[in-house]
């Protein structure tokens, strides 16, 4: 694996980012015509089809991939949609979300034995400081005590289903993961939709949507799913992990960046800094384990 970066794929994993980042926004307006878990299941049908007839499925149990498709559809991006309907900001969500890398540290020692180290904690410690900020000082933020809590679920959602996709192995093609996992998203979403938005809303959220809306509906899917993770498969197959995984402190920053541009979300100096300590502590623990390693081999 390379730890170069020619500068096309340097410019490959920039797009990756800034399309994941500013996705939040393109969500937010898609959530004007369209209700939440609406949104969702149009999102995962279309990232099931028509790719599916194109990608082959991967070579994991039906079981995984249930499981897959249910914590990321129904988990992740239900809950993620519902909250920024109204409850928090895109870019502060696009930031809130990024927890799920500590809920997956968490979990791995939970339910894997891993062992804690004494980075993570820092890292952990410096994240909470942030969070507890924009927790006590919600309004100022652009959040509700409820936009936060259902954020935090989606981003323990996305760690579970991290877990989940790391025993499908290093070798199986996770743009196929994606799409046919999206496929067991769609009815559990259907059925939430039905019941707690009612076909009338549905319904209404479809005659509402105008051209601008579909294309949001279709960059849920074809950009930020498809491209997305395509993007991201092929410099992973490439590159070392160390080597593209820090692109992604990226994806909150273009999220507050876009939505404070676009939408003219409030970023007062408070909000900055407690944003600072949140992306402190994601990079303390992306990058600590490298300089550790980089330092050994200096000493031996």
């Amino acid at each position: 694996m390379s730890r170069h970066l020619p500068l096309s794929h340097a410019a490959l994993a920039l797009a990756v980012v800034a399309v994941w980042g500013t996705n939040f926004v393109v969500i937010r307006f898609a959530l004007d015509a369209l209700p939440p878990l609406a949104l969702a299941v149009l999102r995962f049908a279309l990232a099931f089809v028509p790719a599916a007839f194109f990608i082959a499925r991967p070579r994991v149990p039906w079981r995984q991939l249930a499981a897959y498709g249910v914590l990321i559809g129904v988990g992740q991006f239900g809950l993620l949609y519902v909250a920024i309907r109204s409850d928090i900001a895109p870019g502060l969500a696009s930031l809130v979300v990024q927890t799920q890398v500590f809920f997956t540290i968490g979990l791995a020692m939970a339910l894997e034995g891993e062992r804690p180290r004494a980075y993570q904690g820092v890292a952990l410690a410096l994240a909470v400081a942030g969070l507890g900020w924009i927790a006590s000082h919600s309004a100022a933020a652009g959040a509700t005590p409820l936009g936060l809590v259902l954020v935090l679920l989606a981003a323990l959602s996305w760690s579970a289903g991290n877990l989940v996709s790391r025993r499908a192995g290093p070798e199986v093609d996770m743009l196929g993961y994606m799409v046919w996992s999206s496929a067991f998203a769609v009815p559990p979403l259907v059925v939430l939709s039905l019941v707690l938005e009612g076909p009338a809303a549905v319904w209404q959220g479809v005659v509402r949507a105008d051209a601008g809306t579909w294309l949001a509906v279709v960059w849920q899917a074809a950009g930020n799913a498809l491209f997305g993770y395509a993007g991201w498969a092929w410099l992973l197959s490439r590159h070392a992990a160390a080597t593209i995984t820090p692109w992604a402190l990226g994806v909150p920053v273009f999220g507050m960046i876009s939505a404070a541009l676009v939408l003219g979300e409030p970023m007062p100096a408070s909000k900055v800094a407690a944003s600072v300590l949140v992306i402190a502590g994601l990079a303390i623990n992306v990058f600590w384990p490298r300089w550790a390693r980089s330092k050994r081999r200096v000493a031996a």
